[in-house]
């Protein structure tokens, strides 16, 4: 005990104690740090396990919607181009381009019914109208409803409809 309590003046036994003293600090909080970090680091890669997951499920998810618009997008361009074929066989088919002539001479006919004065200029213009109108019935709704009703569809236009009441409809000039 003498030994003890003369080690204990010795300032070169307290400079070594509080050496040891602030090394178990040092070492101590060194652990609880490591061990803090390793909890940590083993939370933050059960997170990016999770992310990654969630991250290959939206990339499947992605992937197959992806595939599945592409496959739609062939199948209408496949369609679009059987369309276009067919389309442009039904306008080379025999006579076509007839009937559309005969559209444009009814169209004229009507239009000169009206017009009757004067016959020539009246049915150039009546025949160049016919055509407008024909082109123009090509295309839109006036297409559609002269495919349903024939009848309706190659009535004159709006300035051309009004027809008078006392002709008899089978009167030619």
């Amino acid at each position: 005990m003498d030994f003890l309590t003369e080690a204990l003046k010795s300032p070169f036994v307290w400079g070594l104690l509080l050496g040891l003293l602030i090394a178990v600090f040092i070492w101590k909080s060194g652990y609880n740090n490591g061990r803090r970090d390793a909890r940590e680091i083993k939370r933050l890669e059960t997170e990016i396990k999770d992310l990654q997951g969630h991250l290959n499920t939206q990339l499947k998810i992605n992937a197959s919607g992806n595939e599945v618009l592409q496959t739609e997008l062939e199948t209408l361009r496949r369609q679009n181009e059987t369309l276009r074929v067919n389309n442009a066989a039904l306008q080379q088919k025999p006579g076509r381009a007839e009937q559309q002539l005969l559209q444009v001479y009814e169209v004229a006919i009507r239009t000169m019914r009206e017009q009757a004065p004067g016959f020539a200029p009246a049915w150039e213009k009546a025949l160049r109208q016919g055509e407008t109108e024909l082109e123009a019935a090509e295309s839109g709704f006036r297409k559609l409803v002269r495919r349903v009703i024939p009848g309706l569809g190659n009535a004159p236009s709006s300035q051309t409809s009004v027809i008078a009441s006392d002709d008899p409809p089978d009167q030619t000039n």
